[in-house]
């Protein structure tokens, strides 16, 4: 089953880390990928750009609206993905558990809805 993993970060956090345990906390993000590709699981995965790179689109009544980020007053912001397949939940939780987001911010771990087409 795919999973998309979202992880969430106090962006200041990072901003703020010294390069030595930036270049450490990198590390293990990169080991967790190293691992799911080499085992076949990586389906896909990025960093993100700060959130005050982001653009907020919106179409209302064939308006189309953009709003400049950030866009909301979160402590915590989307600073990237992994797309991943997994057994279940169960496995998909404990490979996200090794993510330092899972412990300096928090990972949402969503099953992917596949449709069948026509």
């Amino acid at each position: 089953m795919k999973y998309l993993c979202l992880f969430y970060d106090d962006e200041s956090l990072f901003d703020a880390m010294p390069k030595g345990e930036f270049d450490s906390v990198l590390g293990e993000y990169f080991a967790v990928d190293d691992d799911l590709r080499r085992a076949g699981r990586m389906l896909g995965g990025e960093a993100l750009q700060p959130a005050r790179s982001a653009t907020l689109l919106r179409v209302r009544d064939g308006r189309t609206s953009l709003t400049d980020g950030p866009y909301m007053e979160t402590k915590e912001q989307l600073g990237g993905f992994m797309l991943i397949d997994a057994k279940d939940l169960d496995e998909a939780v404990a490979v996200m558990s090794r993510i330092p987001s899972a412990r300096l911010g928090c990972i949402e771990v969503r099953p992917v809805l596949e449709f069948e087409r026509p």
